[in-house]
């Protein structure tokens, strides 16, 4: 499967109206690391872990971190704190974090 050519080289193609330019080669870096991203190991911290994510608006994101302050607590405290309530309503034993 070939590269696409660069935005810029397109550009190039139409203003000059003459033969296609050749696609720019990969950085070095891109070509060593297959695509740019370079995996490094999690902290200790997230070793054996597993994020758990959700789309809300944004205001639920603004209150989470206003209480957060206002509590000095950090949201993967509030989030550990409110999943542990769920857990426990519908009898599960409290677990995270």
């Amino acid at each position: 499967m070939s590269k696409k050519p660069s935005l810029s080289a397109a550009l190039h193609r139409v203003e000059s109206r003459d033969k296609p330019a050749a696609p720019e080669p990969a950085r070095a870096s891109e070509a060593e690391s297959g695509g740019g991203m370079v995996r490094t190991a999690p902290p200790p911290s997230r070793q054996g872990k597993k994020t758990i994510a959700g789309h809300f608006d944004p205001a639920v994101s603004r209150q989470l971190r206003t209480l957060g302050l206002e509590h000095d607590r950090t949201v993967q405290d509030l989030l550990s704190e409110a999943l542990n309530g769920l857990f426990e309503k519908y009898g599960k034993p409290p677990i995270a974090g």
